[in-house]
């Protein structure tokens, strides 16, 4: 570890990683076979306050900092990515939203049920023409009286399904572009909103991802965040926050790719040798263990911006791109190390590649992060 850590952060760490390995890792292959939603292990993470982990104490959550929650999201990525992501988006996205945004009232009524875990929260932008493009929104929401009526599709909903609490992007003026977008608090069985389609997905299984509908959906005018027309670059401001958390669950598959590799090299021989004795072998877990290194300070080094209160978004996006890169390379590593083996079920390999890949999509597609570094750079 080549990154300073205080004596709580070191705590949060061993602490995430025995609950990963005592609680998540018996049941990964099994919830992500069957899409099994860890809804146990998730009432367990809030015991340990991991479902409010930047949230003040005021409002029901722990107070840590940003490095310390990416501390614990790498631990459990590492064991079990699925419940990684339903872990980032409600704390960065779903708690991080609407701590930020949200009127004392409503921090009142939603915020503490979130970030003690009795709620879970989801983060609803992307639609069927909105993905990259997230400010070609059709989701409408319409003043009426003392309410707005939500009208739309929203795809790619992480936990929407599950969720108690959904943090909603939606168009209250379209002529206006991007500032015509804001975004609002939708509850859970509020008449109007359905679950449209559950995504059968390649990886992150145990994790739903789903497209909501809403069909004069009535929602209290007190239940939107900021003002109107401010929702877009909310949404920016909140997926900056919620990349560092997706860095940190790519340095997690990475770091579990780079285990297995280097356990299999250990113990499986081939021509009176073993694996690790190989020099091919060597150079692969090399260039694994400098990728998972590189990725990891990049990490740190955001989520210290973020805690310094300096601008950190270049940074986030940088971390975003080069972690998730590394967590698909060394998942198709471990795989050629592990031979036939990393092709099955059982030695987890797969599973980490297949969980991998979509660490290069969502939150920003690395063409996306691109982008912003790009133009940070030429401002």
């Amino acid at each position: 570890m080549l990154f300073a850590l205080t004596e709580t952060q070191e705590m949060i760490r061993e602490t995430a990683r025995r609950f990963a390995r005592e609680h998540l890792a018996p049941g990964a292959i099994r919830r992500d076979e069957f899409e099994e939603f860890p809804a146990e292990p998730l009432r367990e993470l809030a015991k340990l306050g991991f479902m409010g982990m930047m949230v003040p104490e005021q409002w029901g959550g722990i107070g840590l900092d940003t490095v310390s929650y990416i501390l614990a999201m790498e631990e459990i990525a590492r064991v079990d990515a699925s419940v990684a992501v339903i872990m980032s988006v409600h704390n960065s996205l779903a708690c991080g939203g609407l701590y930020a945004a949200g009127t004392e009232s409503l921090k009142s009524k939603y915020l503490r049920e979130l970030s003690s875990g009795r709620a879970l929260g989801a983060f609803a932008l992307s639609e069927p023409e909105a993905g990259s493009d997230a400010a070609n929104q059709h989701t409408t929401a319409v003043r009426d009286g003392d309410s707005y009526v939500l009208n739309g599709m929203k795809s790619w909903t992480t936990s929407g399904a599950n969720a108690d609490v959904i943090i909603v992007m939606a168009a209250t003026d379209r002529a206006k572009g991007t500032k015509g977008i804001s975004a609002f608090l939708v509850e859970k069985g509020t008449p109007g909103l359905s679950v449209a389609k559950k995504e059968k997905k390649m990886g992150i299984r145990s994790s739903d991802t789903v497209a909501l509908a809403f069909s004069d959906c009535r929602i209290p005018i007190t239940n939107r965040l900021g003002e109107e027309g401010e929702g877009f670059k909310f949404a920016m401001r909140i997926l900056e926050a919620g990349r560092v958390g997706i860095a940190a669950q790519a340095v997690g598959i990475a770091q579990a790719s780079l285990d297995a590799s280097i356990k299999y090299a250990r113990e499986r021989k081939a021509f009176g040798k073993t694996l690790g004795e190989f020099q091919a072998i060597q150079l692969k877990l090399a260039e694994m263990a400098t990728g998972v290194e590189a990725a990891r300070l990049l990490m740190f080094h955001a989520a210290s911006l973020k805690d310094q209160g300096r601008p950190f978004g270049k940074e986030a996006s940088m971390a975003k791109l080069f972690a998730s890169r590394t967590a698909v390379a060394n998942a198709l590593e471990a795989i050629q190390i592990h031979g036939g083996y990393g092709y099955v079920q059982e030695f987890q390999v797969e599973r980490y590649l297949r969980d991998a890949k979509v660490t290069e999509i969502y939150e920003g597609t690395s063409e996306i992060q691109q982008l912003i570094i790009a133009r940070s750079l030429l401002k």
